[in-house]
């Protein structure tokens, strides 16, 4: 018998063996609304079936191992050739293989596309983030390609193929490949019109040699990239594959693996270019406007990234204080603990919905959805990124010093939780992009008004919100320094018009009466202790 300082009580058991999609009511609501009846059966089951390998045990096991041993950086071979690969473990390899089957890469072929990809990827990112990344651009790069009929007729099959296959050689040999992408350089940062990395046209039409550094280039064992770089008609988009159709390694030098805060499995590089090459994507002196449509679905892709580990942390806030007692009862039952759960999962469920009817409008492909686009995602981008550290850390400080420690993967969704944040723009990009669509595009405006009007009357603090924003909107003086102010009202006032129409009422009355009331301090758990915050914590709980 062991001794009775050994016995183990009032800990959590683990947050395992559970369907991560089925446990997530906000999540399965926004894929049933968004989704045709025709086909909502169908999307249930599939990501079903990658929820419960999400909350598995073994999956979490690949999770620990791929953060545990980071990719190593091999640039030479025992003779001194340059062979320029990243070694992964096999557990990155199995949840980037499990990613591309479930349909991740590709949201194009399939009815609702957009919104059964999305949905996938908050659910799957709650299993391990880095991996997702590749997975992130070779999905992204499809409406990139297809701004070139060549380059897409060869390449989109395999970019949107559901197998897996690692390593280098031949894409034309490979039943699917993966994408990436360059257009950071050591200068420039965010301004990628500054870009020194050149291309020389070569003999043959379309064809380039390009010379330069690119300062991150995330996954480089991807098999081809979309890459910006100077030609002659200006900045220009070109499509770089790893290895070459007659088998031989194109140029592509990897100087360094960057050494980062969290995204540990996954591989940043500094990549060099010396007459790699290369073959030009679009017209010369339109690569920002080709790449942009890249950079716009992996926008969306930091959106639901950022959901899903908002998610994540919630569910395992809210089941360890489930199980836990402190001073004669449940945490979870404790008035206070209840309003700090409550004020998380509020701020979960907003970004889930949020990310969701970006993801609709994607599928929808109007004109005015396009329109909607344009102003929601830069905006939606820059608020639901920013909320994700702040709420991660809350919720990890619900576990006390159990959730400081390595072994609940709490520090790991911190590490990870200021990511979105930056990749794809940081939160001045992204408000001034914003800013951009208010200014130049009145379609754009429209078509927001338009959404967070279609609950206008349903409540005061709602109508309240709108008024107070429209009366922004109409001030241009000084708008560059208030573009952070007035992004994040917008963001507020859409998650509570997405959440007046679709949520219960007691989370829209309870976003309302914070977010747009005022009713709210500093900190998580500030919420009106007059709110029905026992039913807000019971809808986020996660059932095992």
């Amino acid at each position: 018998m062991a001794p009775g300082t050994h016995t183990v009580t009032n800990q959590a058991p683990p947050l395992v063996g559970y369907d991560v999609f089925t446990a997530d009511r906000a999540l399965t609501e926004a894929v049933a609304r968004h989704v045709a009846p025709g086909a909502l059966a169908a999307a249930r089951e599939e990501l079903s079936l990658l929820g419960r390998s999400a909350g598995s045990a073994q999956v979490q096991e690949w999770a620990e191992r791929a953060d545990g041993d980071p990719p190593r950086l091999r640039t030479h071979d025992r003779w001194g050739n340059r062979v320029d690969e990243v070694a992964f473990p096999p557990a990155w390899h199995r949840l980037l293989g499990k990613a591309v089957s479930a349909g991740l890469t590709d949201a194009w072929s399939r009815e609702h596309g957009h919104v059964r990809r999305a949905a996938g990827f908050l659910v799957w990112t709650q299993a391990e983030a880095g991996h997702l990344c590749p997975v992130s651009m070779t999905h992204a790069a499809v409406p990139a390609l297809r701004t070139d009929p060549a380059a897409a007729a060869e390449w989109e099959g395999r970019l949107r193929s559901s197998v897996y296959e690692e390593g280098l050689r031949p894409a034309r040999l490979k039943a699917g490949a993966l994408a990436g992408m360059g257009m950071t350089e050591k200068q420039g940062g965010s301004d990628v019109r500054t870009g020194t990395t050149r291309a020389r046209p070569l003999a043959a039409d379309g064809e380039y040699a390009l010379t330069g550094h690119k300062w991150f280039c995330s996954a480089p064992m991807n098999d081809v990239f979309l890459v910006l770089a100077r030609a002659d008609g200006g900045p220009s988009c070109f499509l770089v594959p790893r290895v070459l159709d007659d088998g031989t390694r194109n140029v592509f030098r990897l100087q360094r693996l960057k050494d980062k805060l969290g995204n540990r499995s996954n591989a940043s590089a500094e990549v060099e270019f010396e007459g790699t090459w290369a073959r030009r994507v679009g017209e010369e002196g339109a690569g920002v406007r080709t790449l942009m449509k890249m950079v716009a679905a992996t926008r969306l892709d930091c959106v639901l990234g950022s959901a899903g580990l908002m998610r994540q942390a919630v569910a395992q806030a809210i089941h360890h204080c489930a199980h836990r007692t402190a001073f004669g009862g449940l945490l979870v039952d404790r008035p206070l603990m209840r309003n700090v759960l409550a004020d998380l999962a509020l701020e979960s469920e907003a970004a889930t919905v949020l990310g969701m009817r970006l993801a609709a409008a994607s599928d929808a492909d109007t004109e005015s959805e396009r329109a909607l686009l344009r102003i929601a995602l830069p905006a939606a981008k820059y608020w639901v990124a920013k909320r994700c550290t702040p709420l991660v850390a809350e919720a990890l400080e619900c576990l006390g010093g159990n959730g400081y420690v390595e072994e609940s993967g709490m520090p790991r969704l911190l590490r990870e939780s200021p990511l979105n944040s930056i990749w794809e723009g940081p939160g001045n990009v992204q408000a001034l992009d914003a800013l951009r669509a208010l200014q130049r595009e009145p379609q754009a405006v429209d078509a927001f008004l338009r959404e967070v009007g279609a609950a206008r009357g349903a409540d005061h603090r709602l109508d309240a919100a709108i008024r107070e924003l429209l009366t922004e909107l109409a001030d241009l003086a000084g708008i560059e320094a208030r573009a952070r102010r007035v992004v994040e009202r917008m963001a507020l006032v859409l998650q509570g018009s997405l959440l007046v129409r679709w949520a219960p009422p007691e989370v829209a009355d309870a976003f309302c009466a914070s977010r747009l009331g005022g009713e709210w301090g500093a900190a998580f758990g500030t919420l009106p202790h007059t709110l029905d915050l026992a039913a807000v914590v019971d809808r986020a709980r996660p059932v095992a």
